[in-house]
């Protein structure tokens, strides 16, 4: 067995001990170990030679825990915006305003739809957007303001339809 199979023998209890600190759930956690880990084993390359391999994999699984944990507020906070509910009962007013957004959304093109999700949903950065659709990340800024603006001026009865420019 290599020395960094007994490295690694020795930090997985630890980080899955971490890891259930700050999930509080077994599941998650585990769920969240194997994830670091996978990670760590992708960005391999990345690491430090002199560096140590516990602060690095906990760094990581830190790191993992808060993106997951921000994506599940940012999800929340979307679910709660597009179907009005939120824990007290929701006004008749912030209903229709929930419904008409929603009405706003479907309206919009494909593209800004899929970017409005990726971004605000998923929680995936405009970096991680810009590789997936093969643009710059400059290129994914502005879109992604032109569909806010759009999904905006939809939902205040501003336009009948979103309109798209043809670029060249």
């Amino acid at each position: 067995m290599s020395e960094f199979d007994e490295q690694l023998r020795e930090i997985i209890p630890r980080l899955r001990r971490f890891a259930v600190s700050l999930t509080r759930n077994s599941s998650s956690a585990d769920d969240l170990v194997q994830a670091s880990l996978e990670r760590a084993l992708s960005a391999w390359g990345e690491k430090r030679a002199d560096g140590d391999l516990r602060a690095w994999l906990f760094s990581i699984l830190y790191r993992q825990f808060l993106d997951a944990h921000r994506r599940s507020r940012r999800y929340a906070r979307m679910l709660e915006f597009f179907t009005g509910r939120d824990d007290a009962e929701p006004s008749v007013e912030r209903t229709v305003i929930a419904q008409s957004t929603l009405q706003a959304f479907d309206r919009l093109p494909t593209e800004q739809r899929a970017l409005l999700l990726m971004v605000s949903v998923e929680g995936l950065t405009y970096k991680e957007v810009a590789e997936i659709l093969d643009v710059p990340t400059g290129t994914v800024m502005s879109r992604l303001s032109r569909a806010r603006q759009a999904l905006r001026q939809l939902s205040d009865g501003e336009i009948s339809s979103p309109s798209l420019r043809i670029l060249k």
